[in-house]
């Protein structure tokens, strides 16, 4: 049975111009430049004034520095195209110009290009050692197969008979187990030692035995690792004394020769360049006890309005005649002129809005961008921030989430500023950062022969006058990736 009713709901419709300056301010420094290197890919009305070569002529508005912040809900609205109007891009070169009112200065202004070196990766080292070994063609199939198998940590998860089969189907080779075992032995001669091993006993093991097995210490490494590894890794040391036959001392060298193998060994011809770089988003530099704050340069790029397409602008409105398909190219160049100033209005929102997230943060923790010291970091959330700049709470996480800030003793996330609030006995409110490195310090400081447990970190907190349970001081433990007090255990 069909119905009709009426309803009234309260809707809030973002506009492409909002969405678009949302997407933005998520981009950290660091990708800036390659977002911006698309818009320019995508919309030809959109130029990099920076790339402009110098002997173009300069016109009287070729800059563009609208002054509007906030976006009109029906600016993407069509209107006719007898109202439009070029001068609307354009504005007088003696404003000044917003992408160089946050120039810093800085050395990542040039913008250079950091050269990578030439590295083999893991796999092809494993190739090219492979081809030196004299080998049958059935065995040098299956060793290709078994270095395709491993995993980037440098072991073979992959079962020996899934690989029988993968050799049978996809090269119609036809191997027994003792065949791939075989091979696989002769792999795990190759460097890095521990390669191939088909878990974390034999790939320790595996870089034990290439080392002098005549050292007593090292034979009862191996002894360590290949039966009692379990209790090595629970630091059950005074089990592994009796269960070894050794002394103390001599536990000690063993579990520093184990200690100094490495557990990933495919990890150690990687090229480390797939690492994410931080560059900060902003600089705070403490001149005689006064802060300034300066945005990075790279977040100021020198963007315009193409000029080119201004003039061609200019000669389709004078035409005598405008037929359809002179009005579809106005159309056109009247929605690449749009979509330039748009993008161009939310680089400079974008700016704005950083700057001003990063400025009430800043003065909501004076003391601690004085200092450097965690202690001094006052109890603040996100609406602490959202209240004082006026803004939405999603628009200061969107700012904390993604950016960092340089200062003089480090860089940091913007999210690591903001913590809860735990009360003292005295009434006071702190950050429980504060807590977090009285509990840093404490741990730093104990004797490793006879780690702290949390009942007694607990005991310590409430010397200090932070009445906390001892589950929230496990939890703090374990936000620090601190382990429990028996894995901290040294010899």
């Amino acid at each position: 049975m069909l119905k009709q009713n009426l309803q009234q709901k309260l809707l809030q419709k973002l506009s492409p111009q909002q969405i678009q300056f949302i997407k933005l301010l998520q981009v950290p420094t660091v990708a800036l430049d390659t977002r911006i290197k698309e818009e320019l890919e995508e919309n030809p009305a959109l130029e990099d004034s920076s790339l402009i070569s110098l002997d173009e002529p300069k016109g009287e508005y070729d800059d563009l520095n609208d002054d509007k912040q906030d976006y009109d809900e029906n600016s993407g609205e069509e209107s006719s195209l007898d109202e439009f109007n070029v001068d609307d891009y354009l504005q007088d070169d003696d404003s000044s110009d917003y992408s160089t009112s946050f120039n810093n200065g800085d050395d990542d202004d040039d913008k250079k290009e950091t050269p990578i070196a030439v590295e083999s990766t893991f796999f092809e080292s494993l190739q090219q050692q492979l081809d030196l070994v004299p080998l049958s063609n059935q065995d040098f199939v299956i060793g290709k197969q078994i270095i395709g198998s491993l995993d980037d940590d440098g072991y073979l998860r992959r079962p020996i008979t899934s690989m029988i089969d993968d050799l049978a189907f996809s090269q119609n080779v036809i191997v027994e187990e003792d065949d791939v075992v075989e091979m696989l032995k002769v792999i795990q001669n190759f460097d890095p030692a521990g390669i191939a091993a088909r878990d974390l006993q034999e790939c320790l093991s595996l870089q034990l035995k290439r080392k002098d097995t005549s050292n007593p210490i090292i034979k009862k490494a191996i002894e360590v690792v290949e039966h009692h590894l379990e209790e090595f890794t629970k630091k059950h040391y005074d089990k592994l004394e009796k269960s070894v036959g050794i002394s103390s001392e001599e536990l000690k060298e063993v579990v520093n020769e184990i200690l100094k193998l490495n557990p990933k060994p495919g990890d150690s011809n990687q090229v480390t360049t797939k690492q994410l770089q931080i560059i900060p988003d902003f600089h705070i530099s403490n001149n005689d006890g006064t802060l300034i704050l300066t945005l990075n340069a790279r977040n100021a790029p020198e963007l315009r309005v193409s000029r080119s397409y201004m003039e061609m602008f200019d000669h389709y409105e004078k035409a005598s005649q405008k037929d359809k398909k002179l009005k579809e190219a106005v159309q056109f160049v009247k929605q690449k002129l749009d979509s330039a100033k748009w993008f161009i209005d939310a680089i400079k929102q974008r700016q704005q809005t950083l700057l001003k997230t990063m400025n009430a943060i800043m003065h909501y923790q004076y003391e601690y961008f004085l200092t450097g010291d965690e202690r001094k970091l006052k109890p603040m959330i996100l609406k602490d921030i959202a209240d004082k700049i006026d803004m939405d709470i999603s628009t200061v996480s969107r700012v904390a989430n993604s950016k960092y800030v340089q200062t003089e003793f480090g860089t940091f996330l913007l999210k690591s500023f903001f913590s809860e609030a735990i009360q003292t006995e005295s009434g006071e409110e702190v950050s429980n950062k504060e807590v977090k490195k009285i509990l840093e310090d404490c741990i730093n400081k104990e004797d490793k022969r006879k780690p702290l447990a949390d009942e007694k970190l607990t005991e310590i907190l409430k010397e200090h006058g932070y009445n906390i349970a001892r589950r929230t001081v496990a939890k703090y433990r374990e936000q620090m990736n601190i382990p429990v007090a028996r894995l901290r255990k040294e010899l």
